[in-house]
């Protein structure tokens, strides 16, 4: 039996803080989990966080799987879309937000949605009461980009404020993906 694909974790604005379930799903994980760390979490900078998912992917020693959330699901898309060449087994990207809704962050602005499918395998986890992005909208994003889309039901933004905790179904799901990578 194989070991566990190694993760890079693609957290959202601001960083996920210690109760999000990536960073209890990083440090269950421990060094088979990677986060990537650029320079402009509060004034996000495409380009920036591309370059950190370049540093982190560089960082573990076999394709991992992207674990991004809300505008790390958009930054991990953009760097699938220029480095769509098999570094990564996958994509588990959860609660995108719409860049075009009212309550996207104006820091963000300069994140814009690819028009560019992608052929790394991608599962995209959607709510259908997000807060930053309709049901409908994140499964056009899902069609967009070529990824399976999974419908949770209603949870919110899948974070602290939306009481997942440490979000054992997503776990589930993220490993059930991560195997057959």
């Amino acid at each position: 039996m194989r070991r566990p694909r190694p993760w890079v974790i693609v957290p959202g604005i601001w960083n996920s803080d210690p109760e999000h379930w990536q960073s209890r799903w990083q440090d269950d994980r421990g060094p088979e989990a990677v986060r990537i760390a650029p320079t402009s979490w509060s004034a996000p900078e495409p380009a920036d966080w591309s370059r950190a998912i370049d540093r982190a992917v560089a960082a573990v020693d076999e394709p991992p799987v992207l674990v991004a959330h809300s505008l790390g699901v958009i930054a991990a898309w953009r760097w699938l879309v220029e480095h769509d060449d098999g570094r990564v087994a996958g994509a588990f990207l959860v609660a995108p937000p719409d860049p075009d809704a009212p309550g996207f962050p104006a820091a963000a602005r300069t994140f814009t949605l690819p028009e560019t499918a992608v052929a790394t395998p991608s599962l995209l986890v959607v709510s259908d009461d997000d807060p930053y992005c309709s049901r409908e909208r994140a499964e056009s994003m899902g069609a967009a980009m070529g990824a399976e889309v999974h419908r949770l039901g209603a949870f919110g933004h899948v974070n602290v404020a939306s009481g997942v905790g440490a979000w054992p179904i997503g776990r589930g799901l993220l490993e059930d993906f991560a195997a057959r990578r």
